[in-house]
């Protein structure tokens, strides 16, 4: 088992736990917060066509499903204790104990057509991998299904936790919180059109003559409507763009100080396309990081290509830099050597690009939950500080500008180069420097979500107040050649 499917595996099952073990008590707490549930069943009934075929992602005990009378109704749990009070309350329905991500036509009772309706209703800030279960569903799917989604506005968490404290609202498991950007972020890369967008709820609780008011009419006014509590998304599945399958992909690794972690980086790669090259570039490292990795390339490797260079300059720019144009694969990637970006992760990555719904790729560290060992706060708020910056400067969504690992065609990156000297040698990082020239070049830039892992060796180069300045300096700098230009 890979390190990510055993830390996925992890999550889940305190997920599962905390189901199995609320499992008696659930009904009781949707009927103390019965506003908020029957305003979910209102917005459902009033897109699913009664009769119609709905299968419901995370259907919990089973009412939301029975609401929108389907002809043929199946929900999946992987809360085997949800699940037997499920079929217990609804028998006319089918319930399946399975797991999202990993779940098949095979495992329904059904005659294997495509559903009309796909519910995932308060369930993705649960899933351990969101973009495998929308992957997932375009098994179940066909030209006219519609995917039906709501998820709660991330700006109501503090209210929403300290309702937790004071009783009024179950204890909830760690789960992600997500905007509407991620949401639709993750349709599109997994081959989902967004039809249509909105936000409901204002008044969770029934105070009389306020709720009505504030829940039917004023969350639907301009601004106000940013509030509302539940977000709501209805997509179908987009044409499937054809994947090359040909293309062949560079893996470049700047390795500083991180002699032990050079075996893993191999060890957990995945094969990518075609071929794979493995590119590490050492820079200047005290421990023995450079014959670590010229005794692994000596050896070789039976799938992959494996290189090595010494950086003559310095900083990881200089490095992605070289290795960079030492590559001959058609995609080209980044992977950090601290490998806090899970190697597993890549064919996502690839993935994403190869079938053309990306055309610069960016790993995304804020999406699902981190630990504070992982990324400290302090580190967290800065992130999302640039995240925000950047994505105004730039015009274009981005969740995390300062994860590592990014994602370019070859091409695309030797235009880049060309154009190069619009922006000078500016940016020691070499995060900026793709980022503004993806961004010159026009090209779609997308988030890949990754799960963001603590160091297991070495420590961190990262030197905080100085390289805040300089990122500081980034802003002006884009400020000056992007946005106000």
């Amino acid at each position: 088992m890979t390190l990510t499917a055993a830390l996925q595996d992890n999550s889940k099952a305190i997920t599962r736990s905390y189901f199995d073990r609320i499992a008696p008590e659930l009904d009781r707490w949707n009927r103390r917060n019965r506003a908020y549930y029957r305003d979910l069943e209102i917005f459902h009934q009033f897109w699913i066509a009664p009769g119609s075929r709905v299968l419901e992602i995370g259907c919990g005990t089973g009412d939301l499903l029975a609401q929108v009378k389907p002809g043929l109704g199946v929900g999946i749990d992987f809360s085997a204790e949800l699940v037997t009070i499920a079929q217990a309350k609804y028998p006319q329905l089918q319930f399946h104990c399975l797991d999202a991500e990993t779940f098949s036509p095979a495992d329904l009772e059904t005659d294997g057509q495509s559903f009309d309706y796909i519910i995932l209703s308060g369930v993705l800030g649960h899933l351990s991998n969101i973009q495998t279960v929308l992957q997932r569903l375009h098994l179940f799917s066909g030209p006219r299904t519609r995917l039906i989604l709501t998820f709660h506005n991330y700006l109501w968490q503090p209210l929403l936790t300290a309702a937790e404290k004071i009783g009024q609202r179950r204890p909830q498991p760690p789960q992600s919180w997500l905007s509407m950007d991620d949401v639709q972020n993750l349709l599109s890369i997994t081959g989902y059109q967004t039809v249509k967008t909105g936000r409901r709820f204002l008044c969770p609780k029934g105070i009389p003559g306020l709720a009505p008011i504030a829940n039917r009419f004023l969350v639907q006014l301009p601004v106000i409507n940013h509030l509302g509590l539940t977000n709501t998304i209805i997509a179908r599945p987009a044409p499937a763009p054809a994947a090359d399958p040909n293309l062949s992909c560079s893996v470049v690794i700047p390795a500083r100080n991180e002699a032990g972690n050079i075996a893993n980086a191999i060890d957990r790669l995945p094969r990518l396309g075609c071929h794979t090259e493995v590119i590490f570039v050492e820079g200047h490292s005290s421990d023995d990081t450079w014959d670590t990795i010229q005794r692994l390339v000596q050896k070789g490797h039976p799938h992959f290509k494996l290189k090595a260079f010494q950086q003559t300059g310095k900083g990881k720019a200089d490095a992605v830099r070289l290795g960079f144009a030492q590559a001959t694969g058609d995609i080209l990637m980044i992977l950090d050597a601290d490998l806090t970006v899970q190697p597993e992760d890549l064919p996502h990555f690839f993935e994403v690009i190869a079938s053309g719904r990306g055309e610069f790729i960016n790993g995304a560290r804020l999406v699902y939950p981190r630990s504070g060992e992982a990324m400290p706060w302090l580190n967290n708020l800065a992130n999302k500080f640039f995240s925000l910056a950047f994505s105004f400067l730039l015009d274009q969504k981005l969740k995390d500008t300062l994860c590592g690992t990014k994602v370019i065609h070859r091409d695309d990156y030797d235009k880049l180069v060309a154009g190069r000297s619009y922006f000078g040698d500016f940016d020691p990082f070499g995060d900026f420097d793709l980022l503004f020239g993806a961004t010159k070049l026009g090209l779609h830039l997308v988030d890949v979500p990754v799960r963001y892992q603590p160091r297991v060796y070495g420590s961190s180069n990262i030197a905080h107040v100085k390289e805040g300045l300089v990122l500081l300096k980034m802003c002006l700098y884009a400020s000056k050649k992007i946005k106000f230009f």
